[in-house]
């Protein structure tokens, strides 16, 4: 598919409720549109060739493959980048930002006091502010994409975090402190005519329990509840900002290559639906899906796309036998689809 497509990606409102649909199989194999609030908005390939999922689409309510006549429809919810928001920089925020970093995360700190807004910066964060709380959140307008840490140095600066964020759109919230304390601010917030219900939904205390002790373990539990929560929506994967860079990149628009996407599995696959990775013609890669035997041989698969331009559904059998054969320690099977990406 062309690049055109992938900037029309890029651009498009991923606020709605954004699906991106490839024929991955049968009549108008490679064909490409983005479907938003019920409707296609761009679409390249053959002109009727998503007619048939016309119904079908009206009910789609997770990533997944449909069949209708003689065709096989990908159909993906597309979200934007992954959005965190720490607020507070004291000694659990550092090795929060570096985990969030690593995890592809954009982190945006906010602290009132310089000295540790500095820290922060130094840390790695995205996007530092040092302001008051409650008017660096104003600032901040929360997508379906945002995750927001609140682990501030007292119940005050927590209400006043937590005021902001609760009418946001978001992914999760979560809070930190002792029961005591978070009792302190969801009644506050509650007499100030916060639904309870609203309150309710925010994890608290915060970060899954595994006896966290240290400020990089209490860190590591709070990134490992995020990772539950992000991974458990209908779209964990998308199109990672690494992955659309490079597709839509003017200075690679000449270089041959193939987008590689896990369309569906059964069983112990190493990757979910949705993963990707781009397959440069010369074997270089950006992104993964699985490592190991399997991505080798995809990759071999997608440097053919890449030079023929014609793409694929490629089935990868990694059941005991097969896989015990290839070294691998996962079973199951995961069909992969291959499409050349042109200029």
């Amino acid at each position: 598919m062309t690049a055109g497509f992938y900037e029309e990606l890029k651009n498009a409102d991923k606020n709605t409720n954004l699906i991106s649909l490839t024929i991955v199989e049968g009549k108008g194999l490679g064909g490409k549109a983005l479907w938003s609030n019920g409707e296609i908005i761009c679409r390249q390939g053959v002109e009727n060739a998503f007619d048939a999922f016309s119904e079908d689409l009206k009910s789609i309510d997770k990533t997944q493959t449909i069949k209708a006549q003689d065709s096989t429809l990908y159909c993906e919810f597309v979200t934007g980048e992954k959005y965190m928001v720490v607020c507070g920089a004291g000694h659990i925020s550092i090795p929060i930002i570096r985990i969030g970093r690593m995890l592809g995360f954009h982190v945006t700190v906010i602290d009132d006091r310089l000295s540790f807004a500095n820290t922060a910066r130094k840390e790695g964060a995205d996007t530092v502010i040092c302001k008051p709380f409650g008017e660096a959140l104003q600032e901040i307008e929360g997508t379906a994409g945002h995750y927001f840490i609140i682990v501030t140095r007292g119940h005050r600066y927590d209400q006043d975090c937590l005021s902001q964020i609760i009418g946001k759109k978001n992914a999760y919230i979560g809070m930190i402190g002792s029961k005591v304390r978070v009792k302190l601010v969801k009644d506050f917030l509650a007499d100030e005519g916060i639904s309870r219900e609203l309150l309710d939904q925010v994890f608290t205390p915060i970060g899954l329990k595994i006896n966290a002790q240290t400020p990089e373990e209490i860190a590591v539990a709070i990134m490992a509840e995020i990772i539950q929560v992000k991974n458990g929506s209908k779209n964990s994967f998308g199109y990672p900002k690494e992955i659309l860079d490079v597709l839509t990149s003017v200075e690679l628009s000449d270089m041959p290559k193939s987008l590689v996407t896990i369309v569906s599995r059964k069983g112990s696959a190493p990757r979910d639906v949705g993963s990707k990775m781009v397959v440069m013609l010369d074997g270089s890669t950006i992104g993964t899906i699985g490592g190991g035997c399997v991505e080798s041989e995809v990759c071999a698969a997608a440097r053919e796309v890449a030079r023929d331009k014609k793409p694929v559904l490629m089935k990868v059998d990694m059941t005991p036998g097969n896989a015990e054969d290839e070294g691998m320690v996962c079973g199951g099977m995961v069909e992969v689809y291959i499409e050349p990406v042109l200029s």
